[in-house]
């Protein structure tokens, strides 16, 4: 959790207690204070590498490219802590835009790209019952080329939970997606183990990535829960 402090905190900075007081951008915030662990996942390994080969790029790059960089990152918004608007640097662009583009196969880009935009997808039907594990958007793009669909799930959840999407992580990217069944089963298992009826709840995320700009769409929600399968081995 985090908020705004009074006057009274002003000067305040570090962890004491259980809270974190920080600032950032000029903006001052308090949070309870976060206690990291020392094992780190396969996929939280390949992400800091990307991002470390990134920063080290961008010290490379030529003036007139951090320019550009700089010049286009004028137009673009960014949010800070307390979900506020704000700007992004030519520097933070430059990694959030290559970052995608790496993690979808292609090579960082130097120059800026043109930006584009990427349209958010549609609603999706999920089907979780036995064995059978599929995802399949409603609608799919007019125009496919160079999109990936990105994927996140949560791990299984209580019936109690009623909203844990942010606990969501990425299981699946598909290439230049359709309105076809997706098969995310084994993905889903690989990462968070099989689904259950002790935690049947299973929350989603879901965007478009652009490969070529890096530009990332809307994040869209779902939820399903897992049910046994019919008598006889039927879902």
């Amino acid at each position: 959790m985090k908020y705004i402090p009074s006057i009274a905190f002003e000067e305040m900075s570090g962890s004491a207690k259980g809270v974190t007081a920080a600032k950032v951008k000029n903006r001052k915030y308090i949070r309870n204070r976060g206690y990291g662990g020392s094992v780190r996942t396969s996929d939280q390994a390949n992400v800091k590498g990307i991002f470390k080969r990134l920063t080290t790029m961008w010290k490379t790059l030529p003036n007139d490219q951090i320019l550009a960089w700089n010049k286009l990152a004028l137009s673009q918004e960014a949010r800070s802590v307390l979900g506020t608007k704000g700007k992004i640097s030519g520097a933070n662009l430059f990694t959030r835009l290559n970052y995608w583009i790496v993690a979808c196969g292609g090579q960082p880009e130097t120059t800026p790209p043109t930006l584009l935009g990427v349209e958010n997808p549609s609603s999706a039907t999920i089907v979780c019952q036995g064995d059978t594990f599929t995802f399949k958007l409603d609608q799919a793009l007019a125009d496919n080329g160079g999109i990936f669909l990105v994927i996140e799930a949560t791990e299984g959840q209580s019936n109690g939970v009623s909203r844990a999407h942010s606990k969501a992580s990425a299981i699946k990217m598909v290439e230049e997606p359709t309105a076809a069944a997706i098969d995310i089963r084994a993905d889903y298992v690989a990462k968070n183990g099989a689904p259950s009826a002790a935690a049947p709840k299973i929350f989603f995320r879901y965007y478009y990535v652009n490969s070529s700009t890096g530009e990332k769409s809307g994040t869209m929600l779902a939820e399903t829960s897992w049910t046994a399968a019919a008598a006889g081995g039927e879902p």
